[in-house]
């Protein structure tokens, strides 16, 4: 089958889905049994997130072959369950980079290198990368929203691949919003009229409307955009706020959005099999117990998305124990030594995960001291083991001015350390332990008993690494090193045998979750709460 490709724009506001809709039509479609790929084109200069501080764009989501990539990705992974690639997360830095260096090189022939055709050439090559890869269609986002001029060159590309290909390979989607206004007591379809009319007058021409709105809409609303936005009727698509983030896939189902889109790329529109997804939002709605409350001890704390990931892996967690899970972010930055256990005790289960930098770091360093002191199951994630090494150096062994080096250059007991391939790198983008790399499980471990396998595979994203000039010492005082690479060079697990649940790792497990195959580690902390 020719590759077929869907084209997700947005309008009016931005936040209103277009990440969970591409991602939802993509697990309706699999669902009916196509192959499925899910792409982001971002219209920032950044080459990708990697360099971005949290607070500026929510986390960073790293796939298996080393690509930072935006958060989205990391919603098209949970919901179609596919691996993706770094040729799924373009940027215009990425892209003016690229065509940058063939200038350079001379590939052009002295041409005059100009936005049309270079630029949406060089978009369009990365589009068409999915072709003849035995994938039938690919969903690919617009970021931003139309009108931003920054969105532009990806417009244009995606109306010229309209006209490269067949009508029937290509669907354009338009997610909107409608407005409700409580003065008047109706919804508004004026600014997706106005919406629609900017991307028309772009060239592209909507198939299909995604409405976001409070109520439900009715038919004379339907009837009204159908003629004013040249759709239609039955391809406009309710998309209305539920409960759950992973009851969006259903609703749209209900909606008729894969039927129509199945329709216009003249798909055989295959009975679905939602049972899987149907089951667990079941689960997720009998799920009656009160729940347990774990805390998230970062310093990215006022934005959610920065640590987007570890809260929906608690979820799925959740989920598969049958338990709610209550999520809060604490601060590290305000853990004293005075406050500390003034701030934790009221939480079942704590973790600490991933970050850079000096700031908030002994706070993380308290709180670690806390819950292993007072035998809280306790997950620590790439800083938060590094933290957890330097808090068990210092208060276990009495070695006091242990620290990483990230953080202090000059203490004489680094016992995180730079890794030798990260030394003398001055380029910040891209430069990382990036991607899955292979981890071999000691057995006779708490590691060993959560994963039950030698060998796994998990995604990385770090300079630093524990110091194995001091394994030996750490190991004799009742720290198991549980997971290594496989030369046993690298430290990738540690544990505490005293504890019920005392577990820390290098990488982020978080990357791997999904909603219905939950992260090991993730599904055995909530586990060790609900026992404890």
């Amino acid at each position: 089958m020719h590759t077929k490709y869907i084209f997700v724009t947005g309008g009016v506001v931005s936040g209103l889905g277009k990440g969970i809709t591409a991602a939802s039509l993509g697990r309706l479609l699999k669902n009916r049994g196509y192959k499925v790929m899910a792409q982001k084109f971002d219209p920032y200069i950044n080459v990708d997130p990697g360099t971005m501080n949290p607070h500026e764009h929510g986390e960073v989501f790293v796939t298996d072959d080393g690509a930072e990539t935006d958060l989205d990705l990391g919603h098209y992974e949970r919901f179609i369950d596919e691996n993706l690639t770094k040729n799924s997360s373009i940027t215009t830095g990425k892209i003016y980079s690229e065509v940058i260096e063939k200038e350079r090189r001379g590939d052009y022939l002295g041409k005059t290198v100009q936005v049309i055709p270079h630029i949406t050439n060089q978009i369009k090559e990365k589009l068409y990368n999915f072709d003849n890869r035995d994938i039938d269609i690919v969903i690919t986002e617009i970021g931003g929203t139309v009108g931003d001029i920054e969105s532009l060159p990806f417009l244009e590309a995606i109306r010229q691949v309209g006209i490269e290909q067949e009508s029937k390979n290509v669907v354009f989607i338009h997610v909107t919003l409608l407005p409700f206004i409580s003065g008047s007591n109706e919804l508004k379809s004026k600014p997706t009229q106005h919406s629609v009319k900017e991307l028309q007058g772009l060239g592209i021409k909507p198939d299909i409307l995604v409405c976001r709105s409070d109520i439900k809409i009715s038919e004379d609303m339907r009837e009204k955009m159908a003629l004013f936005c040249n759709v239609k009727k039955e391809n406009i698509v309710e998309n209305s706020t539920v409960d759950d983030l992973y009851e969006v896939p259903l609703m749209l189902e209900k909606e008729g959005l894969a039927n129509a889109v199945c329709r216009k790329l003249n798909l055989k529109n295959n009975e679905p099999d939602n049972s899987e997804w149907t089951n667990m939002i079941k689960r997720i709605k009998n799920i009656k117990d009160e729940g347990v409350n774990v805390a998230i001890v970062g310093k990215y704390v006022e934005l959610e998305d920065s640590y987007l990931s570890v809260i929906e892996s608690l979820k799925h967690a959740g989920f598969a124990n049958n338990a709610n899970v209550n999520i809060e972010l604490v601060d590290s930055e305000k853990i004293t030594t005075k406050n500390v256990g003034s701030i934790l005790d009221k939480y079942n289960g704590i973790i600490v995960p991933g970050g850079f930098g000096k700031r908030g770091i002994e706070g993380k360093i308290r709180t670690v001291k806390y819950v292993r002191e007072n035998n809280i199951p306790f997950l620590g994630i790439c800083l938060g083991m590094q933290m957890a090494v330097v808090e068990y150096a210092r208060n276990v062994l009495g070695i006091k001015d242990a620290n990483s080096e990230e953080f202090d250059k000059n203490t004489a007991n680094q016992v995180i350390h730079i890794m030798d391939n990260q030394k003398g790198l001055t380029r910040k983008g891209g430069t990382m332990r990036l991607g899955a790399y292979p981890c071999k499980i000691k057995h006779n471990t708490l590691a060993y008993k959560i994963y039950k396998e030698d060998f796994i595979s998990e995604r990385h994203r770090h300079r630093y690494e524990f110091n194995n000039n001091y394994k030996e010492l750490f190991e004799n005082s009742g720290l198991v090193c549980s997971g290594t690479s496989p030369d046993e060079n690298l430290v990738e697990i540690i544990e505490l045998t005293k504890n019920k649940f005392f577990i820390a790792c290098q990488f982020h497990p978080e990357f791997k979750s999904r909603p219905n195959k939950p992260a090991p580690l993730f599904r055995e902390f909530i586990k060790a709460i609900l026992k404890k």
